[in-house]
C-alpha cells in the first residue's frame, strides 16, 4: 500500500521496549511520505551503562532521553507531516519505573519532574500544541521478550539477569495504566500479538487502519 501525501499528520508511537516502534515508524513514514524521527541507540553513550548499573546511570539516562525527546517533539510540532518512534509523552513512565525500582532518589525524581514540567509548558506555547495521533503498540510480555531476543542487543537480554527481567515485568505492567491516562491526542491501539508487519498483509492492514483513522479525525 502506498499513500504518499494522502495524510498530513504528526504521529507518535508508544509501547514497550521491543514492541517494534522503529519498524512501524519506517513503515508509516515511507507510506505517508513523512519525515521519520528515530531514537538513536548508537549515539547514546549512557544506555548500555544503564543496563549494567541502573542505580548509577538511571538519572543520567532519563535526562538524556528527556532532552532528545524534547528536541524531537519541538521539531515535529513545527511541521505537519512526521512520525516519531518514541515521544516525550511516555518518558515520565520510564522515570517513574526507575524511581520505583530504587534506581533514582527522591531528589533526582523531583528534579526530573520539575524539568519535565518546564518542557511541557514550552510545548504549550508552540503553534501546534500536540500530535495528531498516538499509536500504542500493545502486546504481551512474551511477545515483547521474543522481539527483544530477536533483535539481539546483548545488553537488553534477560538470560542470567533476573533484575532485568523484573524491570521489564514492572514496566510492562504499568503501560496500560499510562495509556489510559494519556490525553494529549486521539489514539489508536495495535495488537502486536496478532499483527506482524513483516507480513505484507498485516502491514497493509495497519496502514489502511492508520489512514482511515486520520481521515476520520480530519
Amino acid at each position: 500500500m502506498k499513500s504518499k501525501g494522502a495524510c498530513q499528520a504528526v504521529i507518535v508511537l508508544a509501547g514497550m521496549i521491543g514492541a517494534g516502534k522503529s519498524s512501524y515508524t519506517k513503515l508509516i513514514a515511507d507510506a505517508l511520505g513523512s519525515e521519520a524521527f528515530f531514537e538513536s541507540v548508537d549515539d547514546n553513550r549512557i544506555l548500555e551503562k544503564f543496563y549494567h548499573d541502573p542505580e548509577r546511570w538511571a538519572f543520567a539516562l532519563q535526562i538524556y532521553f528527556l532532552n532528545t525527546r524534547f528536541r524531537s517533539i519541538k521539531a515535529a510540532l513545527k511541521h505537519q507531516n512526521n512520525v516519531l518512534d518514541r515521544s516525550i509523552y511516555e518518558d515520565a513512565l520510564f522515570t517513574r519505573i526507575n524511581y520505583e525500582e530504587g534506581n533514582m532518589s527522591d531528589a533526582e525524581m523531583d528534579t526530573y519532574l520539575d524539568l519535565l514540567d518546564n518542557m511541557m509548558e514550552e510545548l504549550d506555547g508552540m503553534p501546534k500544541k500536540s500530535p495528531d495521533l498516538l499509536i500504542y503498540l500493545r502486546g504481551s510480555l512474551d511477545t515483547v521478550l521474543s522481539r527483544i531476543a530477536k533483535r539481539g542487543r546483548d545488553f537488553e537480554q534477560i538470560e542470567n539477569n533476573s533484575d532485568l527481567l523484573e524491570y521489564y515485568q514492572h514496566l510492562h505492567g504499568q503501560y496500560d495504566h499510562w495509556f489510559s491516562s494519556y490525553d494529549k491526542s486521539p489514539t489508536l491501539v495495535i495488537d502486536i500479538d496478532e499483527i506482524d508487519i513483516e507480513h505484507k498483509a498485516d502491514a497493509d492492514f495497519v496502514l489502511k487502519t492508520i489512514v482511515d483513522k486520520l481521515e476520520h479525525l480530519a
